[in-house]
């Protein structure tokens, strides 16, 4: 399989990890030690395997009670108004309105002990999406706003490893930028290592999910050609750049995505079979998820899709109904039509889907006001995160919550773990040296990959 090399960027730490190959020696072992063989080689295997790693965001946290992690046998009040369902995975349940993500079971591993202690979204975000905790600059959100000192995202980090690429950009985010009011959720671009390596933010209308992007789109009479020479005209008649201007080097880079025609063909899902994309569902989730797959085709090496906007599954209020309505069932299939239109293409086993939300939702289910629709509150202390794909082995679960889904009772994993995750399967070494803005040395992440996901868990 042909992966990526990293471009070897100074002041970087990079290593390299081998598959562990099982020959002679395992003849006459006993059965736990060929289980084990089997187990350490998915491991080690897993480093570098993916090309590609689609984050889907559940921006506002999931509850846990009612998707991955139920608690049937809990008081009414913790319970909830969905029952189980069983999946494809005997003894593994899902909530009833996923019955597609149900079926595919066999694919997914669900890691239901992740754990922090971030309740704030805008901190709980960029602790999820960075694998490192943030540090506000004061006691409000306001100060927790996105800041050129943040930690960098995934994307950011593995175009600074990488180096561009030729028109096809290192880290794309869709369908719209996290920010509400004065607030913009940190965790989303490159931070300390400056705007030159932010992922490219597309923008898919939530309110006409038919529509696409029309940021790449050329104006009528201008070609890649005439663009070209616009362009070598303009530096002709200007001052040349100091080395390493971050201006100009945005601008280079949206020259190089506006004339490479994949790019520009990879967003207009228009050309898909329209059954594909009803399979999809034609509404914001199907149309991000779809356009996902089209831009791993391509080569994009990180896609972070928000389901929704901001706190869209921030669920106070009106939880149940909502979930039941819209959310769950639209989640449900755009997510396993992705699974299914990757798996049909031969791309799942070269790419690592993760879906997770900044936090679970409370046990107790409560009234925010009085009079309310009652929903869930903040809740990271234990929550669900799915994966897929990229030599992650389906069909298990990992973890578990007591009998409230309200605090683990094995061993827990973080965002540090989830990045170390992330970067192991798209051959970026953890152990990777960065320098903030202050040229202080600071390593890429200080957890550990998910070393279950690539083994057999027990359920």
């Amino acid at each position: 399989m042909n992966r990526r090399e990293a471009s070897g960027a100074p002041g970087l730490r990079l290593t390299r990890r081998g598959f562990v190959q099982a020959g002679s020696g395992l003849l006459g072992m006993s059965l736990p030690g060929l289980l084990a063989a089997r187990n350490a080689s998915a491991a080690a295997g897993a480093t570098g395997r993916a090309r590609s790693v689609i984050v889907i965001l559940l921006s506002g946290g999931l509850g846990q009670h009612d998707s991955f992690d139920m608690k049937p046998e809990a008081p009414d009040a913790i319970r909830g108004e969905f029952n189980p369902i069983q999946t494809a995975v005997p003894g593994v349940h899902f909530c009833e309105h996923l019955p597609r993500l149900a079926a595919r079971a066999q694919d997914l591993a669900v890691v239901r002990s992740m754990s922090h202690p971030e309740g704030n979204h805008l901190v709980a975000v960029h602790h999820v999406l960075t694998g490192r905790p943030s540090f506000p600059r004061g006691a409000s959100d306001l100060d927790r706003v996105a800041s050129r000192d943040d930690f960098p995202c995934y994307a950011a980090v593995v175009d600074r490893v990488r180096g561009k690429g030729e028109g096809i950009p290192n880290g794309v985010a869709l369908p719209l930028k996290l920010i509400e009011g004065p607030l913009t959720w940190p965790g989303q671009d490159a931070g300390f290592l400056g705007p030159r390596h932010d992922p490219w933010q597309l923008r898919l209308d939530p309110n006409k999910p038919d529509a696409r992007d029309d940021s790449l789109t050329l104006p009528e009479g201008l070609d890649p050609d005439r663009l070209h020479r616009r362009r070598h005209l303009l530096s002709q008649t200007t001052a040349a750049p100091a080395p390493g201007d971050a201006f100009v080097d945005q601008q280079d880079a949206a020259l190089a995505m506006l004339c490479n025609s994949k790019v520009g063909a990879a967003l207009d899902v228009d050309r898909e079979d329209p059954g594909l994309i009803d399979r999809y569902g034609r509404h914001v989730f199907g149309r991000s998820l779809l356009t996902a797959r089209r831009l791993v085709e391509i080569g994009v090496p990180v896609i972070q899709a928000t389901m929704g906007i901001v706190q869209t599954w921030d669920t106070h209020t009106d939880n149940f109904p909502r979930l039941k309505d819209s959310l769950l069932p639209a989640l449900d299939r755009a997510v396993s039509a992705l699974l299914d239109d990757l798996k049909a293409r031969g791309l799942l086993d070269e790419t690592l889907v993760v879906m997770l939300g900044e936090f679970g939702r409370t046990p107790r289910i409560s009234q925010l006001t009085p009079g309310a629709v009652p929903g869930r509150d903040h809740w990271p202390a234990v929550f669900p995160a799915v994966f897929a794909g990229g030599g992650v082995v389906g069909g298990q679960v990992i973890g578990k919550s007591d009998k409230l889904g309200a605090y683990p009772v094995t061993k827990t994993f973080g965002p540090p773990d989830l990045a170390a995750t992330v970067y192991s399967a798209l051959g970026v070494d953890p152990a990777t040296e960065l320098r903030d803005r202050l040229g202080r040395p600071l390593t890429l992440c200080t957890g550990e990959a998910i070393e279950p996901l690539y083994t057999t868990a027990e359920v």
